[in-house]
């Protein structure tokens, strides 16, 4: 089951682009060097900061700059509703 999951996730990561400011932990654990625990931590960021651009991404802890270049093309960062 948890295979099938993982094979839902990667191909809508093909087609569909993942919103830092909304997507929930399975679309971020999704993403290329980001699992379960490193997509609490974003949200957990997420509520109490707004991501204006996806480099903010980096300002979380555990996530750095190349995790944020490998992903660049799957990311997006709606606008901030706070």
């Amino acid at each position: 089951m948890k295979i099938l999951a993982m094979m839902i996730i990667g191909v809508s990561l093909l087609f569909g682009v993942v919103d830092i400011n909304t997507a929930n932990q399975k679309e971020l654990s999704g993403l290329n060097g980001i699992g379960a625990k490193k997509a609490d931590v974003i949200i957990e960021y997420r509520s109490t900061n707004c991501f204006k651009n996806i480099d903010e991404l980096a300002n979380v802890k555990g996530i750095g700059s190349k995790t944020v270049e490998k992903n660049r093309d799957n990311l997006s960062a709606s606008k901030c509703k706070k």
